[in-house]
């Protein structure tokens, strides 16, 4: 048995988003159905099409025909969720959107993942992961050489609202085995960009986060360096601790004393300093080959990441240890390689089962859906009721219990008395802990112990990113949870998993990106390139709230805790599906570059005279659409529309569009495209996100303020669930303040609180 074993989805997406977080639906036992137009699934010939659909059966069905749509209602009469991720106004019209569907049936759960948001003009773009990086800011956040925006060219944020709208259904399904109802479920492509930058689109007051100059880390103890032999490596000393060990390692301690440091970290990263800092340990990483400087970086135990490619990382025994590499034979391609399941569950584990299978209607038979229990509605998200103790550090751990307070659950910040060391970064600190409140307490005392024991038995889930062996030393691993509560679900997030070579390491989030390849894909022949979204912190974050979800909906029908493990090694794979999927002949990966505009003259950033944006055109006419919109006609007498779709970045194509461009208005441009059919969207900066009506309008944005950091904006939801209205019901936390609330409120008398405080092993704010 499977932790959602017994259910039946309708999957009616095509792509990345809904086909992806079916798929992680289907590695846990549901039986996925896959529904596919004629013509197949938009993105049948790339090769993550066999990644994100296996496990699911797919039948051929015209919707645009009585026949076809009366097939897919009977379809869904026999499911317990269908998925859909058409534009907004395309379920209306096929009479399939929630109203016309629960209306009669209201134990579905209808899951709609639409590719930017529920409303306005963006809204009725192509799904297109380029056009989303613009109109959310995502592209300018990117770090770069220039003052403008990055293409990325692997899908993160399609990549992000697949495993956030995994999360998401398996949240409701849960709340149906509670309840006995279905609901609604929606994950647009904002709340995907949400999900990956939590810690990038938050202001304070005017204060917010730049890109920065270079792609290789604004900061010295947290970026690329390169070698003698012209090899690079990232140097991952996110913590004061570590990046002294470093300096001590390399012979550099002396850059404390500059004038303006004085020995203390912090002024290291002044404006002046920093960048004398950087430019002294630049020059002395030149001066020897990697492996050396690797060498000499572990023995001083020093995080440190060597810049691969994904084929060796894919390849390597660190991914083979934790199950990330399956093999599937398929009749006409042969063999298929491809990531294995990304999280483990103890009890229900997953598991990669066959390729995609095509069926017929017929061989479809009767489902008797799952019947939940008959609880009330559940007030304030589908997670209600659920008591989270996190012990997260960082990003990785703590932004999953994050997710899940969005969803409803009661999470509780375990913190040692001195605060998580991600506080220091402050903005990044606030968005990935909203929703919490803080206990500070000391566990490594006994009475902390005992004091965390006594939460534990009247909680559901404890979470933790601790280093390997941790758990263990502080006494508090699954096993003695378990020993006091055998409903307790157990989650741990490490860096590289329990085997293998590199599992005792830290795992800093751009470390994996390093080994991965990722940064290596993005540069292309020029030099690596460190990604600005935390993609594997943020990646294991989900798949951990996943994870931890689909334990809670094992435990309603065997009434058992489990344990809950994934690693950052694992969604290195994952966030790189597509990527990494393999058989012979496999098209070859977009290649990238520094400051990358685009992938082709018609796939690029374009500066207007005002901003920029991006043209994402894809089929012949569009072209057509452009030379008509930028007035010069002409221009389709000089390249056939097929040959014109694949001119590079860099030709005199896109020369031409660039200098038609550049003196006109963005707003006009825009109008100029989009009347022609073009798809086209505004590449928004940094500067520019905070005031935009469109994401204002489609809710992505809400204020609060922080005692510290007065008025912040930044993100509202990770998921809307309209009949369980969700959200964050408070701000990120002060140190230890709501412990005595907390301690109350799980059954502490005000004595035994006091007595706890006085002898420091708790802090209240």
């Amino acid at each position: 048995m499977s932790a959602f074993s017994g259910f039946r989805v309708i999957d009616f997406c095509q792509g990345i988003a809904g086909p992806m977080a079916t798929m992680l639906l289907a590695d846990f036992g549901a039986e996925v159905i896959k529904v596919e137009p004629p013509g197949g699934d938009r993105m049948a010939a790339h090769p993550g099409y066999w990644c994100w659909n296996r496990n699911k059966r797919v039948v051929t069905l015209d919707l645009h025909q009585f026949e076809g749509l009366t097939a897919a209602r009977d379809l869904l009469a026999t499911a317990d969720a269908a998925v859909f991720d058409w534009t907004p106004g395309e379920l209306e019209r096929s009479g399939l959107d929630t109203v016309s569907v629960r209306g009669t049936d209201p134990a579905l759960v209808h899951a709609w993942f639409p590719p930017y948001s529920p409303l306005g003009r963006w809204s009725q773009l192509p799904p297109d992961e380029g056009l989303l990086e613009a109109v959310s800011g995502v592209a300018w956040l990117q770090m770069s050489y220039e003052d403008r925006p990055t293409y990325l060219v692997t899908p993160q944020v399609h990549y992000g609202q697949a495993m956030l709208g995994a999360g998401a259904i398996a949240s409701a399904l849960y709340a149906k085995l509670r309840t006995g109802r279905g609901q609604d479920v929606v994950v647009s492509g904002l709340h995907g960009v949400a999900a990956v930058e939590s810690g990038g689109t938050i202001r304070a007051g005017e204060m917010f986060r730049l890109g920065g100059r270079g792609s290789r880390g604004g900061v010295p103890n947290y970026r690329l360096y390169e070698c003698a032999d012209g090899k690079w490596f990232f140097l991952g000393t996110l913590t004061p601790q570590f990046f002294l060990k470093a300096l001590e390692a390399t012979d550099m301690l002396h850059l404390m004393a500059l004038e303006g440091v004085e020995g203390e970290f912090t002024n290291l990263l002044k404006p002046g300093i920093n960048q004398q800092v950087i430019e002294a340990l630049e020059a002395r990483f030149k001066e020897k080959p990697r492996q050396e400087w690797l060498d000499i970086l572990h023995a001083a135990g020093v995080p440190r990441g060597p810049v691969g490619t994904i084929e060796e990382w894919f390849a390597s025994e660190t991914v083979r240890a934790n199950g990330m590499r399956v093999e599937l034979e398929h009749e006409r391609l042969g063999t298929v390689v491809m990531p294995g399941v990304p999280v483990k569950l103890s009890a229900t584990p997953g598991a990669v089962r066959h390729l995609p299978q095509p069926a017929r209607l017929e061989e479809i038979g009767p489902h008797e859906r799952v019947r939940g229990g008959n609880a009330a509605p559940l007030p304030g998200g589908p997670l209600a009721g659920v008591r989270v103790l996190d012990l997260g550090a960082f990003i990785a751990g703590t932004y999953a219990p994050t997710i899940l307070a969005n969803w409803g659950a009661d999470v509780i910040k375990v913190e040692p008395l001195e605060g998580d060391p991600f506080r220091t970064y402050g903005l990044g600190f606030v968005g990935y802990n909203r929703g919490k409140r803080s206990l500070a307490i000391d566990l490594k005392r006994p009475e902390g112990r005992e004091a965390f024991f006594e939460l534990v038995k009247v909680s559901d889930v404890v979470l933790d990113n601790y280093r390997l062996g941790v758990r263990e030393r502080l006494g508090i691993d699954y096993a003695a949870l378990r020993a006091v509560n055998p409903r307790i679900i157990s989650c741990s997030v490490t860096g590289y998993g329990p085997e293998g070579p590199l599992a005792q390491d830290p795992g800093f989030d751009p470390l994996v990106q390093a080994r991965s390849g990722l940064m290596a894909l993005q540069g292309g022949d020029d030099e690596p390139v460190f990604y600005q979204i935390p993609v594997n912190d943020t990646a294991s974050a989900m798949m951990a709230a996943f994870g931890v979800v689909a334990a809670l909906a094992a435990r309603e029908v065997t009434g058992e805790g489990q344990e809950v493990t994934t690693c950052l090694a694992n969604q290195s794979i994952l966030t790189l599906s597509g990527e990494v999927t393999w058989y012979e002949g496999r098209p070859a990966n977009p290649k990238g570059g520094l400051d990358l505009l685009g992938l082709s003259a018609l796939n690029r950033y374009y500066r207007c005279a005002d901003g920029w944006l991006l043209i994402a055109a894809a089929k012949p006419e569009q072209f057509h659409g452009v030379c008509a919109a930028l007035g010069h006609p002409e221009w389709a007498g000089g390249w056939l529309a097929e040959q014109a779709l694949r001119e590079p970045a860099s030709s005199p194509l896109a020369e031409r569009i660039a200098a038609a461009l550049a003196g006109m208005p963005r707003a006009e441009a825009l109008d100029r495209l989009l009347t022609r059919g073009v798809p086209a969207a505004p590449a928004l900066s940094a500067e520019e996100l905070f005031e935009d009506p469109w994401l204002h309008a489609s809710g992505y944005f809400e204020d609060f303020d922080h005692p510290e950091l007065g008025p912040i904006r930044g993100p509202r939801l990770l998921g809307w669930f309209p009949e369980m209205p969700n959200g964050y019901p408070r701000r990120s936390p002060l140190v230890g303040e709501h412990s005595a609330e907390v301690l109350r409120e799980c059954g502490f008398a005000d004595e035994r609180i006091a007595a706890l405080l006085a002898a420091g092993v708790v802090r209240q704010a």
